[in-house]
């Protein structure tokens, strides 16, 4: 009889490379969009792995379609239900409920997705938030900044990735800037139907960003972490580097951890991966945005590096309802990943890789663009060109290393006529 699989939900690759370390051959369902399998080209770049059994096309990103799918494929039986990508996290959390086997909870991964609603739900549990309001064109915006004078922020509802996201100064942006949020195209990464336009406006909070990474299980913290992290500079909110543990106080570590249980606590969040964002003004922790997923931008990695734990496995082993070993407290080392800037051009050539691997501490170089490669500018994370990631005995020399390997890369790129 075959083992009782793993459904995951949505495809990452490094998660997936990581899982084929540590799970049994044949023991994943990987579950995908049909447009991401085919923009993505899976089928052909999943030929003949051996963790994934199976790969089902499945519109999982539409409302009901978890109930379909545990109507057509009851008798899978599966272990664990996980999901990896932000669109992934409602559908997830149903099919959990149906196969009776832990998840977020339906209810919570609804409330993460919405980062309107989570306003209001966590809000209401005295977690500080900043003020806000739903608005449906730049006049809208507009009647905001002149009720709270000063900068605002701009984002979809329901968007992933800093898509659609801009911070603005002056008033007479606004037009501007609504014209460009509301392009919110994300390419292969999603699918090709057509998404609900909602858009927040809400006041900036200038002050240090961190995310914390929360384990729970049963709705209480197992494992927590703070990420430090830095921006690019500009009006587009996205992350340039990151760094674990975060080089900060205990006390306001721990702030922000029992900020995040709150949030936890307030949506329902169950079983999973608590992936909280936020700014510290004044002391004070403010509440970006929280996701009930696994975090990106190379943090799990980096957790797994600075821990002596491998919190994707524990995660796994909390979604088969199972306990995992006790983690640690306080990390072994630092970690840090950063971001390789590139002008906007077309790219003549990528040079420096070789050196930068060669820097002390630097355990991966990964670039994704290449000559020919087109660039019109910084809108979402997913422009970046690629990274770097490090580790040292503290956060802040793993951070140092990452940065100088980082600035061995050259990306040359010559006009784009």
């Amino acid at each position: 009889m075959a083992e009782r699989p793993v459904l995951v939900v949505g495809f990452v690759t490094p998660v997936l490379a990581a899982l084929g370390e540590t799970e049994p051959d044949g023991s994943v369902i990987l579950v995908e969009e049909p447009d991401v399998i085919r923009k993505r080209s899976l089928r052909g770049r999943l030929a003949g792995t051996a963790l994934v059994r199976e790969l089902i096309e499945w519109e999982y990103a539409a409302q009901g379609t978890a109930d379909a799918f545990y109507a057509i494929h009851r008798d899978l039986n599966p272990v664990a239900v996980v999901p990896l990508i932000e669109y992934a996290t409602p559908f997830a959390a149903r099919l959990a409920e149906r196969y009776g086997l832990p998840g977020a909870s339906l209810g919570a991964a609804q409330i993460l997705r919405d980062k309107a609603l989570l306003r209001k739900v966590s809000a209401a549990a005295g977690v500080r938030n900043p003020e806000s309001a739903e608005v449906s064109c730049a006049e809208d915006v507009l009647t905001f900044m002149r009720a709270h004078p000063g900068p605002v922020v701009l984002k979809p509802v329901n968007r992933q990735a800093s898509v659609g996201t801009q911070i603005i100064h002056d008033p007479a942006e606004a037009g501007r800037a609504w014209a460009g949020c509301v392009e919110q195209d994300e390419g292969i990464f999603v699918h090709d139907r057509p998404m609900e336009l909602r858009m927040l406006v809400e006041r900036y909070v200038s002050g240090p960003e961190y995310s914390v990474e929360m384990l729970v299980r049963g709705g209480r913290p197992l494992f927590v972490n703070v990420t430090g992290k830095q921006l690019y500079p500009g009006p587009r909110p996205v992350e340039l580097a990151h760094v674990v543990p975060a080089d900060i106080p205990d006390d306001l570590a721990g702030e922000l951890g029992e900020q995040t249980r709150r949030v936890v606590e307030a949506v329902g969040f169950a079983d999973g991966i608590a992936h909280c964002e936020w700014i510290v003004a004044d002391g004070v922790p403010h509440l970006v945005e929280c996701a009930g997923r696994i975090p990106g931008d190379g943090i799990l990695e980096i957790i797994h590096r600075a821990y002596p734990m491998d919190l994707l496995r524990a995660y796994f082993t909390v979604m088969r309802g199972e306990s995992p070993p006790e983690p640690p407290r306080r990390a072994a080392r630092g970690a840090a990943v950063r971001f390789v800037p590139m002008e906007p051009g077309v790219i003549d050539a990528v040079l420096g890789v070789e050196e930068a691997r060669q820097v002390e501490g630097v355990f991966l170089v990964d670039i994704q663009v290449g000559a020919g490669h087109r660039f019109t500018g910084l809108r979402s994370s997913w422009d970046r060109s690629g990274l770097v990631m490090a580790t040292a005995d503290s956060p802040t020399e793993a951070l140092r290393r990452a940065e100088k390997a980082a600035d061995l890369v050259r990306i040359e790129v010559r006009p784009d006529q």
